[in-house]
């Protein structure tokens, strides 16, 4: 879990305390910037592919009935892009803070216990499918596969303006399976809105572009859903190298619930999509009051991109 090295102010301590015992009451552990709990798990194959029964999702989708508020009628049209690059300059000061909803981007829900919750983020990535979102390894599997997630892209304040999404495939590496190995921290995951008209996810929200083998001490926008909260928060700062194998992102204030929210370059200031380089996770699944870290987005990751799309 993130610890405030300064001390959070009462303020903070107060709404934090009362997340952790609100969600406690939904079986709800926090861990790091994710979330894990005792929820429902199913195993999947050797390789770290899990096909996930309809059936399950459906209920899923059922059990968001009472979680979100879906306004179909109501949902933003997607922007044209503008052909321009938003420079991203540093956050004065260096500090996470609320932000737009951007419509790829959005919070993983959980509905194993009671009232769903959620405690991760998500973002839509480009496939040839076009049904693609991406996330941190450690916020779909915990001892196997969770099947009680659903993707609400564009979420602010209890509206799901885009629908609710849930998977139809899980793919995280074999490495993460066996040993939570934090240079494989990343999951793929193939998704389907029941309630929906068939279109797939990209062709509702747009997405973010992914670029593997990405160069460190880059102008970067992290952005992610902290736990319990109606609101997005991000930050913008340069990426740099940690190690070979991860990608750090100073920043303070990312909180619990960021975990697998994206690491964005490139950025159209029209749409608010942008190249994803990493996901919030990695070391210390993720980090510290005033580190974001990510999996490096190398050869295994884009193996792992390539068999959740069906080209590898």
């Amino acid at each position: 879990m993130r610890q405030n090295a300064t001390g959070p102010r009462p303020a903070a301590v107060t709404a934090f305390v009362a997340a952790v015992v609100a969600l406690a009451g939904l079986g709800v552990v926090v861990a790091n910037h994710g979330l894990a709990t005792d929820s429902p798990v199913a195993d999947g194959d050797a390789s770290g592919h899990f096909a996930q029964p309809k059936e399950k999702g459906d209920e899923t989708a059922e059990a968001m009935r009472s979680a979100v508020r879906t306004e179909k009628n109501t949902a933003p049209l997607k922007p044209a892009g503008s052909g321009r690059t938003d420079p991203l300059p540093a956050s004065e000061p260096l500090r996470a803070t609320e932000a737009p909803a951007s419509p790829a981007v959005g919070p993983l829900f959980y509905t194993g216990q009671g009232e769903p919750g959620h405690g991760c983020s998500a973002s839509v990535v480009h496939s040839p499918a076009g049904d693609l979102i991406v996330t941190a390894a450690h916020c779909v599997y915990l001892d196997g596969f969770r099947t009680d997630i659903a993707f609400v892209p564009g979420y602010r304040d209890g509206v799901a303006p885009y629908g609710v999404w849930v998977p139809t495939s899980v793919d995280i590496a074999p490495e993460w399976a066996a040993d939570r190995d934090p240079d494989h921290d990343v999951a793929f995951l193939r998704v389907r809105r029941p309630d929906g008209d068939g279109k797939p996810i990209e062709q509702v929200t747009g997405a973010e572009r992914i670029r593997f083998r990405p160069p460190a001490d880059r102008p970067a926008r992290v952005i992610g859903y902290p736990l319990g909260e109606e609101r997005p928060v991000s930050c913008q700062n340069r990426t740099r190298t940690h190690s070979p194998t991860q990608l750090r992102f100073d920043c303070a204030d990312m909180p619990n619930g960021t975990s697998g929210g994206p690491f964005l370059t490139d950025v159209d200031p029209a749409t608010g999509l942008g190249t994803i380089n990493g996901v919030v996770g990695g070391h210390e699944e993720g980090g510290d009051e005033e580190t974001s870290y990510s999996s490096y987005f190398g050869d295994g990751i884009e193996s792992l991109y390539r068999r959740a799309t069906g080209k590898g």
